[in-house]
């Protein structure tokens, strides 16, 4: 018999999807990447460490706009000027679609999971659903929503390309993790399976 071709590794940049999301994930478009951390990082001071408000803002900003825009507009007309070039924007249909349909594959996702615990008794399932939001509750316990979505922004940023760098020798600590992982829960398991009373052989059935 011949030697078995060993499977071919996908790449990070393959895993991610290959795209200009995954360039921008790997930090090999630098000044997207500066731009998202320098705008992350300035409505996190803005409104962590300032204390501003997110309404507040967001109110001011578009106020703003609006005021440079009349102003603009009216300075245009009576100069003789071009008025402010605003481009036609608009969401199409398409865009629409997309957007409904990748909800729709994360709702009906969650979906099948409460289906799989409540009908299929899944104990695996439902151990893993329920520590993910044990650690999502004990987590929030210590920041609020807008320093976790910074936290998820530096997260991405940071992760994916350490992870390219150091690929081989992650895998193989992640492999020795779910090697205990799954060893603790077979031992979880036959501890829970033992509890549960079974039936003798020379029980019989009552009529």
């Amino acid at each position: 018999m011949g030697e078995s071709i060993p499977a071919r590794r996908i790449s990070v940049h393959q895993a991610l999807g290959g795209g200009a999301v995954a360039d921008l994930l790997l930090w090999k478009i630098w000044s997207g990447n500066v731009t998202i951390l320098g705008m992350a990082t300035t409505m996190w001071m803005l409104f962590e460490l300032a204390g501003y408000n997110l309404l507040s803002f967001v109110a001011n900003v578009l106020l703003l706009l609006v005021v440079i825009l009349f102003f603009w507009a009216k300075s245009a007309s009576l100069l003789n000027r071009p008025l402010p070039p605003l481009p036609d924007l608009e969401i199409s249909e398409e865009t629409i679609v997309k957007a409904a349909g990748v909800l729709q594959v994360y709702a009906n996702h969650a979906l099948s999971i409460a289906r799989e615990i409540t009908m299929g008794r899944n104990l695996k399932l439902f151990l893993q659903v329920t520590v993910g939001f044990w650690i999502a509750s004990y987590i929030g316990s210590f920041c609020n929503l807008l320093t976790l979505i910074y936290i998820g922004v530096l997260l991405s940023l940071s992760v994916p390309v350490l992870y390219d760098k150091c690929q081989h020798h992650i895998e193989e600590k992640l492999s020795v993790t779910h090697r205990m992982i799954q060893t603790q829960y077979r031992k979880i398991d036959d501890s829970l399976l033992k509890k549960i009373p079974l039936p003798s052989r020379g029980e019989k059935k009552i009529q």
